[in-house]
């Protein structure tokens, strides 16, 4: 599979590769609300409802036959490092959106996962071939602490907008704060801004 790259993106805020304030680095530090859920492939599935013309529900294995493509993006975590040139393969969000139907009145997006975690951004924002759903992290399963089987990369956001072990697409009328959002945390998330906190 050829890989889209997509690193340039930052040229798009006017701003340096490196976001202020981050430190680039070669490690992948796992982060998380309350450690990593454990989760069976037989049973995962993948809910996509609210303002769609079609709930949908996919399984691990449906999921995957979506249309999907592998990027090359970077990944800024709010807390102050960056890690680049990571090769996520996954399905992009317009591919899912197409298939829900997306109505007219939708405005924006909740994003959750089966740790309990959501999280929210303007569906203006997610209507990017770079915001994917992915499940392969370098040509290897996405690993379990990292969000796996499947889970959300905003490469044009802190990555508290990508929410981990995701498991569900709820379509809003209206805006709705997610986790960490309602905790303080910026609900923009512009990393060349550094909107990190609200």
């Amino acid at each position: 599979m050829s890989v889209r790259d997509v690193t340039d993106l930052y040229e798009e805020f006017g701003g340096e590769r490196l976001p202020p304030g981050q430190r680039e680095t070669a490690r992948f530090p796992v982060l998380s609300k309350s450690g990593t859920p454990s989760w069976s492939p037989e049973t995962w599935t993948f809910e996509v409802w609210g303002a769609v013309e079609d709930d949908r529900s996919f399984s691990l294995e449906e999921f995957k036959r979506l249309p999907h493509e592998r990027q090359r993006q970077d990944f800024h975590c709010v807390t102050g490092w960056s890690r680049f040139d990571n090769e996520f393969t996954g399905v992009p969000f317009p591919a899912l959106a197409e298939r829900a139907g997306v109505r007219d009145d939708a405005t924006h997006v909740m994003f959750h996962g089966f740790d309990g975690y959501a999280t929210d951004l303007p569906l203006s924002e997610c209507m990017r071939e770079e915001v994917l759903f992915a499940w392969e992290l370098d040509g290897e399963p996405l690993p379990d602490d990292h969000g796996g089987p499947v889970r959300v990369v905003t490469p044009h956001k802190y990555a508290y907008k990508g929410a981990k072990w995701v498991d569900g697409v709820e379509f809003l009328t209206e805006r709705e704060l997610g986790y960490w959002e309602k905790r303080g945390y910026s609900d923009t998330a512009n990393p060349w801004n550094e909107e990190r906190y609200s």
